[in-house]
């Protein structure tokens, strides 16, 4: 396996902000064939925690400042209880969740069509049992069609054409969208738009970054990353706690 420097592929990266693509640039070095290797990580861990450091120091070093200002400026309160950080919820569920609504279907598009009102059914009925259970038959089914998908026909490479000259935008709406979603973190009567917009930019710019990764790397890595990052800031606000207690 042709290992790629961080640099080069953060380059990469940056090229797809401005032009996103379905070509993978990023070498492969899975054992793996088939529908599975979307699901096993495509990533090893060095550059797995290198990707989720720069998430950190741009969401929490460069637009943590600007975010706090606005936090502070709007009067909000956020939603998560400090005394009992939600593990299960942000490591698991949500990259699970979030993962299979926003970004799966970018290079599986014809499953959006049911994959993302299941799935929004199910983000919206949180951790309830028979959402859990809607979401594991979710995912079989996810496996099961994804086994059994033949290659496009002469029709359906026309309409991946389509699919790719419209790519871009489909992208961009995606991340804008889990932005979006993320305002519901936080409680207040009443806020000007772009407060809403700095609030909820650190989930804009992760958006990108996933965005990247599941095209490249597959939606397994994508999810890994996703639960690595959010783990970092309830790490943080655990020790906080168990400082303070002492």
């Amino acid at each position: 396996m042709t290992t790629q420097r961080f640099r080069d592929e953060f380059r990469q990266f940056l090229t797809f902000i401005r032009r996103p693509s379905l070509v993978r640039r990023v070498p492969r070095g899975l054992t793996v064939t088939g529908w599975l290797s979307d699901w096993w990580p495509d990533i090893r861990l060095p550059r797995l925690l290198a990707w989720a450091a720069t998430l950190w120091v741009l969401n929490i070093l460069l637009l943590g400042p600007l975010v706090l200002a606005v936090f502070e400026l709007s009067g909000a309160t956020h939603r998560i209880n400090v005394n009992d950080l939600p593990w299960l919820q942000a490591i698991l569920w949500a990259p699970l969740v979030e993962e299979m609504l926003f970004r799966f279907s970018l290079r599986r598009p014809v499953m959006a069509l049911g994959l993302v009102p299941v799935m929004t059914i199910v983000l919206l009925n949180g951790l309830a049992w028979w959402a859990s259970s809607l979401l594991a038959l979710t995912v079989l089914g996810v496996w099961w069609f994804s086994a059994h998908t033949r290659v496009p026909s002469a029709n359906g490479y026309k309409w991946l054409r389509r699919y790719r000259a419209v790519f871009t935008w489909v992208v961009h709406l995606s991340v804008v969208a889990f932005a979006a979603l993320h305002i519901k973190n936080f409680v207040f009567d009443e806020m000007a738009w772009w407060m809403m917009v700095v609030l909820v930019a650190p989930q804009w710019v992760t958006g990108l970054v996933l965005s990247w990764i599941r095209v490249q790397r597959g939606i397994g890595a994508t999810m890994l990353l996703h639960g690595i990052f959010n783990a970092g800031p309830l790490s943080v606000a655990w020790v906080a706690l168990q400082l303070l207690g002492d």
